[in-house]
């Protein structure tokens, strides 16, 4: 590797560039680390959960937060929802999306600009809640978890990242396994998507962590309480403040009503970034591979 000697100035700009960062890395993370350190205090209702000031540490750590919000049932049955959601909108977004963006990346398609031309439009243009919302009534999938996977199934930006990443696979490996009498459908599935895995787990990603945070198509789509995702159950409690379903907990758990609303919300918000926090680091090494290839190339 060959050091380049750096001049004061540009010493001074990477101390200010190192400054930036730290500050913005500090302001993002700040929110996150006080509900960790609200949900594991365990000094009382009426202290970190109530203070206006910095909270940088517990007082005293518990977990009795977290095992009261073990017993809230409305969490499980919304992390459950969820969980469905997110695996069944990633599995058929990744398989239709890629579906419809390999034939995009052959050059000689008949009327290929024509159909990506239809694509982008509807980037721009789409049919408006209230005909959107006619139309999953009328097909029979209101109040079903269909009514959250299928109308977001396929991206036209997904489309156009993966069928430009599906451009950058040199051409020489279709024709050898054309040559050796292999069709459309098994270079596809045995070339095409083994390569692919960067583009592929990245969009799995974007699919996963929008379907995970969703609450609006289902405060629209889902009236039955039992079918509510997770961020629903959150909303309710947060924004809506509605907590009678946990003060009644607290009230019948009287061993444990040292915890306060407050607490028990940290708590809650917690158990709803938790799986994204250990999902992602598996995903990462794929995520700037895919998105630079599919972006660039094409």
């Amino acid at each position: 590797m060959i050091n380049v000697k750096k001049s004061p100035g540009d010493k001074i700009i990477d101390a200010v560039l190192y400054l930036l960062m730290t500050v913005i890395i500090l302001v993002t993370l700040y929110p996150f680390w006080t509900q960790v350190v609200i949900s594991l205090d365990g000094s009382g209702a009426k202290s970190a959960a109530y203070s206006s000031g910095l909270v940088l540490f517990p007082k005293e750590i518990s977990f009795g937060s977290y095992s009261l919000a073990f017993q809230y049932d409305a969490l499980w049955s919304g992390y459950w929802n969820t969980i469905v959601r997110t695996v069944l909108g990633v599995i058929l977004a990744v398989t239709f999306t890629s579906i419809t963006a390999y034939p995009l990346a052959k050059k000689d398609l008949p009327y290929n600009r024509v159909f990506t031309g239809i694509i982008l439009f509807t980037m721009l243009f789409g049919g408006g809640l209230i005909p959107t919302y006619l139309l999953i009534k009328e097909l029979g999938m209101y109040n079903t978890v269909w009514a959250l996977v299928v109308p977001g199934m396929i991206s036209a930006f997904n489309v156009l990242i993966i069928r430009n990443f599906f451009r950058a696979i040199p051409e020489e490996l279709e024709e050898s396994a054309r040559v050796d009498g292999a069709g459309y459908s098994r270079i596809f599935i045995q070339i095409v998507l083994p390569l692919s895995k960067p583009v592929l787990a990245t969009i799995a990603l974007w699919v996963g962590v929008g379907h995970w945070n969703a609450w609006f198509d289902s405060m629209i789509y889902i009236s039955d309480p039992d079918n509510q995702v997770l961020q629903m159950v959150l909303r309710k409690i947060i924004i809506e403040n509605n907590t009678t379903d946990l003060t009644v907990l607290m009230q019948n758990l009287s061993n444990q009503s040292d915890f306060s609303g407050r607490q028990l919300q940290s708590t809650i918000i917690m158990f709803s970034i938790i799986p994204m926090l250990l999902i992602y680091p598996f995903i990462q090494k794929y995520f700037v591979k895919g998105v630079m290839i599919g972006a660039v190339k094409g």
